[in-house]
């Protein structure tokens, strides 16, 4: 059977490094990086996000309503293969043990002007993964889009406000009907119709409305877009059991990153959101967890997870990771991403 040409790492990659108090580049990516997420894994610092759109030190954090501010010594420039270190401890302490997660968009983006605000996109159509940037306009209750340049309707989309205090907003395919999530929070989902409906995505344009999350007039915003790739990367959702034995979710490959969070969506939990990667847990059960909405060190969870060769098993009973009766939603990415010919993933060994 054939495959069709979709490496590994060439689109996505974990990489683990050790910080040196000075300057360093990060190389062995695989691949360009136009957006890099950065956790010191032993420290309470806080989670640094960078991206090719705002440019080299400007740092957001997924578990602050903070602005995008420039951040000297952080990271000074996105590479071909990896990106460059300052000396700032937030991503380069002396001896520190670091995270990173990786993403290729398509360099510095261009003009978009299939919605009805005009955006800057920087789109990897292959992947399925675009980085916008774009101003929002509206100034009562009520919608508007967005260009997103993938072709496809995203099935995830991640926003921040760049330039005011505003929390994170999160859209999901499988959120009940207009709710959105926080990535800085806790929340379980929230009810935005006072705002404005959420609306499904399409092929060109995502919808925002006025919450300070999304569209509010003369606010500067970033979106990280996500639309699902067979054999690539999963974003769907399960309902918890409250069993060790606890849901199969089937994805067609064996990941190699996973983030989740429970909605909420029947007992109103309020837990983090847990990130998973195969580079800080080379084998089952997959236990170290980081949580997005927090600054805390790398945290075993108990029982954890596992990564299968089509999927993921859930191992713990609790309410990060499986709560009875509430919905769960998640984002995965591939260890091997290759698809067949006829379209069907290949699965990991």
């Amino acid at each position: 059977m054939a495959y069709i040409t979709f490496q590994p790492n060439d689109h996505f990659n974990t990489k683990l490094y050790t910080g040196n108090g000075s300057t360093q580049n990060i190389t062995g990516v695989g691949h360009q990086v136009d957006w890099t997420w950065i956790k010191y894994r032993t420290d309470t610092e806080g989670h640094g996000l960078f991206d090719v759109l705002r440019g080299a030190l400007y740092r957001i954090q997924s578990n602050s309503n903070g602005v995008s501010s420039s951040q000297s010594g952080t990271v000074t420039a996105f590479g071909s293969d990896g990106f460059s270190l300052g000396s700032n401890a937030e991503v380069n302490a002396n001896n520190g043990s670091f995270v990173s997660w990786n993403w290729k968009a398509n360099g510095a983006g261009s003009a978009n002007t299939d919605g009805a605000i005009n955006s800057t996109v920087s789109a990897n159509t292959t992947s399925g993964f675009s980085i916008v940037s774009y101003t929002g306009t509206l100034s009562g209750n009520g919608n508007t889009t967005v260009g997103h340049g993938l072709g496809v309707a995203p099935k995830m989309i991640i926003t921040k406000s760049k330039s005011n205090g505003e929390n994170w907003g999160v859209y999901h395919k499988d959120l009940t009907a207009n709710r959105i999530l926080q990535l800085n929070t806790t929340s379980a989902q929230i009810n935005t119709t006072s705002e404005g409906t959420v609306t499904a995505p399409t092929s060109s344009v995502f919808t925002v409305n006025y919450r300070g999350e999304y569209g509010n007039s003369g606010q500067n915003y970033i979106a990280y877009c996500f639309a699902e790739k067979k054999g690539f990367s999963s974003i769907g959702s399960y309902i918890g059991n409250g069993n060790v034995n606890g849901p199969m979710i089937y994805t067609g490959f064996k990941p190699a990153f996973v983030l989740l969070k429970n909605t909420g969506s029947y007992t109103g939990a309020t837990e983090d959101w847990g990130i998973y990667d195969n580079k800080r847990n080379t084998f089952n059960e997959v236990d170290e967890a980081l949580f997005a909405s927090a600054t805390t060190v790398e945290t075993n969870v108990g029982d954890g997870i596992d990564f299968l060769s089509n999927g993921i098993k859930i191992r713990d009973s609790g309410g990060e990771l499986n709560k009875d009766g509430d919905t769960f939603i998640y984002m995965a990415f591939a260890e091997h991403p290759f698809v067949a010919s006829n379209g069907d993933p290949a699965t990991a060994r």
